[in-house]
């Protein structure tokens, strides 16, 4: 059976690294960063993503090259008569849980990006950027179409196929986000006050980091990678015998790095050089940077092209998490690639729904304490991943041979044996570790 390939090792990359960045290195690591003590957590969460992520980011794209399969069967090939395909359906399931609440805050940003171009962001009332934020987010109409037409575009661009679509799409995004990066980081920087800013980001106050902080690190490590759920699995499965996993893996994790890099810098010397607190959580690209942006020159020309920036990359998140479940349906029969991409994404928006509704109508309707959207949030990032990432760290390191495991890693490289068995360490006994401690803290256990 022939299965669509990736064009190239750098339409790969780009794709591979635009599920990475997504919400999780240009919304949620700059609040979490604010929040847990600026420099110092940004450290932390630097050396897990370099050790920890790359062993497990490896882990995925050995499973997916050497069956090129998607998660179900590659897990059935190389676990025969066992139970660890399961993983894979958890993969497919968190996938849809993840995009479910993630096309929510696309649709939000949406939202604010055609908004940002009619003027619909200007002088809110009293200047009170929060207060329009709630306003926005409650407005089950507004931010509901705007949930639609996200899912629509993530479906238009997944059913074309890796090349024709995925790839196309992200060949395109990513380098334009990088300009627009740089453009913003240019003119952060450059605000009077930005230094202060750019001391809370890059120099760490060790005094400021506990245990809760570094376990938070380890957690935002992964999320930031799309680990956990399969994906790198997906991914890697289009992905040619010839390359390089090793080069591939440190060139994704190396682009991650950056744009956490630039987003921080596009952010807090803005924060700073206006007074504002950089602790402000979920609502700082939503109700603290307009407030940033409209005392700036052309600030509503930057705001723009900034959301803009997030939508491209929360669109290239999406299109990964689509295309699980869509290469997992459509397997064994190709041709139902589209019909696999409207019918799995459509299932996706209604299962958003009471997601997208927990700021309005159903604002009242409380889980446990908490909205439908936090809880279901809450339920994949520090339940769902966490126990995908431990399950495909043990799986690999000691389910499948060693001599297995170091054919597939070490093809198309020039790397020694040394490098492999340093990673196989890691996989076996670092990563599974730093996981399960991560896991148990979230669940109160210590």
């Amino acid at each position: 059976m022939n299965r669509d390939q990736w064009h190239s090792k750098l339409g790969f990359i780009l794709a591979a690294a635009g599920s990475a960045i997504g919400l999780g290195a240009v919304w949620k690591l700059p609040y979490v960063t604010g929040t847990s003590g600026g420099g110092a957590f940004f450290i932390v969460f630097l050396l897990f993503t370099i050790l920890l992520g790359t062993s497990l980011l490896l882990a995925e794209f050995v499973i997916g090259r050497r069956t090129q399969k998607p998660p179900i069967e590659a897990y059935k090939e190389l676990a025969p008569r066992s139970s660890w395909h399961l993983v894979g359906i958890l993969g497919i399931f968190s996938s849809c849980l993840l995009l479910s609440f993630y096309a929510v805050v696309g649709g939000w940003i949406l939202t604010y990006f055609i908004r940002s171009l009619t003027g619909g962001l200007t002088n809110p009332p009293d200047g009170d950027y929060s207060t329009l934020f709630q306003s926005i987010i409650s407005n089950h109409w507004e931010v509901g179409a705007a949930h639609l037409v996200f899912i629509l575009l993530t479906i238009l661009i997944v059913q074309k196929g890796i090349q024709k679509g995925i790839e196309r799409a992200s060949t395109i995004m990513m380098p334009a986000l990088f300009l627009i990066f740089a453009v913003l980081v240019v003119r952060s920087v450059t605000l009077e006050g930005a230094m202060e800013g750019i001391r809370f980001f890059l120099q760490p106050d060790l005094s400021s980091l506990d245990g809760g902080t570094i376990l938070f690190a380890l957690g935002q490590a992964f999320f930031s990678l799309s680990l956990g759920v399969s994906i790198m699995v997906t991914y890697s499965s289009y992905l040619s015998k010839k390359e390089s996993l090793v080069r591939s893996a440190f060139s994704i994790v190396g682009l991650s790095i950056f744009i956490a890099f630039l987003a921080g810098l596009a952010i807090f010397p803005g924060v700073f050089a206006f007074g504002l607190e950089p602790s402000q959580g979920p609502g700082l690209i939503f109700a603290v940077l307009p407030a940033v942006f409209s005392e700036i020159a052309f600030g509503s020309v930057f705001f723009s092209l900034f959301l803009l920036l997030l939508l491209f990359a929360t669109l290239t998140s999406a299109f990964s998490l689509l295309e699980i479940v869509v290469s997992s349906a459509s397997y064994q029969r190709p041709e139902r690639r589209r019909k696999a991409a409207w019918l799995g994404g459509i299932a996706i928006f209604l299962l958003g729904i009471p997601s997208n509704l927990s700021y309005g109508v159903l604002s009242d309707w409380l889980i446990f304490g908490d909205t439908f959207f936090n809880q279901v949030d809450f339920l994949v990032s520090n339940i769902l991943l966490p126990l995908g990432a431990f399950l495909i760290a043990v799986f690999v390191s000691w389910g499948l041979k060693p001599s297995t495991l170091q054919d597939e890693l070490l093809r198309g490289s020039s790397l020694s044996t040394g490098f492999f068995r340093v990673w196989l360490f890691f996989l076996r006994y670092i990563t599974p570790a730093a996981i399960l401690a991560a896991f148990l803290d979230v669940l109160g256990v210590w």
